[in-house]
């Protein structure tokens, strides 16, 4: 099976094999406009996982639909004087310097103020996995040992980020631009890569995870994408590098 991605190119199952150099992943890519798409590891790509910050995105677009945001430099987060792990969540932060930065506390206090009602009822309209969020409001995309949490496979991640692309999600025109804003990852000459990666250990009864779930414009082209990788200490550093080296 071969996806044109370029005008001029294409990627081919034995190219993306050759990339992944025997990770233990999936990737999923589906042309916006065709529905055309490429799937590396069928099984994976049907398998659900824990989101972890991947579902940042739709964080963000709740949190601009319900009217709790409104900008990519609005104030967002205020650091309560609590040093953590991550360097950059020690500080305040816009929203696009949130976004960038992956902050847990800034995005776990925005589904609390959204509430568990409204986060459910937008879940429902996304058709965004499995929808359970009985882990708890702040936590369910989170996995941990003790919990489980909301899952979604590779397949509907990237079926997801083809219905955003094609305005095929009820959000406003304000909503879009500012996810494609701050979504902004990397510009080549061959495209923009628009995403979010996430990372996150082994909950009850899933794997650890590494993601990288986006799109890239190239031209007239837009093709939404889902990378997760499983396995050995899998991060989604190293599967937004894959798909830099496949895509960029």
């Amino acid at each position: 099976m071969i996806l044109p991605l370029l005008v001029a190119a294409s990627l081919s199952l034995p190219e993306v094999s050759k990339a992944f150099d025997g990770r233990e992943g999936a990737l999923v890519l589906i042309d916006c406009a065709s529905g055309e798409n490429l799937r590396f590891n069928p099984t994976l790509c049907a398998t659900r996982l824990p989101p972890c910050s991947t579902f940042k995105i739709w964080n963000t677009a709740i949190g601009l639909e319900t009217g709790l945001l409104a900008s990519a430099e609005q104030p967002f987060y205020k650091w309560d004087g609590v040093k953590r792990s991550v360097d950059g969540w020690n500080q305040d932060l816009t929203l696009r310097q949130a976004y960038a930065a992956s902050c847990v506390p800034a995005y776990q206090a925005l589904s609390r103020k959204i509430g568990l009602g409204r986060m459910n009822e937008w879940l429902r309209k996304l058709g965004y996995g499995d929808r359970d969020t009985t882990a708890g409001n702040d936590v369910f995309w989170l996995p941990a040992p003790d919990r489980k949490s909301i899952l979604i496979s590779p397949d509907e991640q990237a079926i997801l980020l083809r219905r955003l692309v094609n305005g095929d999600i009820p959000f406003s025109a304000n909503t879009r631009a500012i996810l494609k804003e701050i979504m902004t990852t990397k510009t080549s000459d061959r495209g923009t890569l628009y995403g979010k990666t996430g990372t996150g250990g082994a909950g009850k009864d899933s794997p650890a995870v590494g993601w990288f779930v986006g799109y890239i414009a190239a031209g007239e082209k837009e093709i939404a994408f889902a990378c997760v990788l499983t396995g050995k200490k899998p991060a989604g550093k190293e599967a937004r590098a894959l798909v830099e080296k496949l895509l960029l």
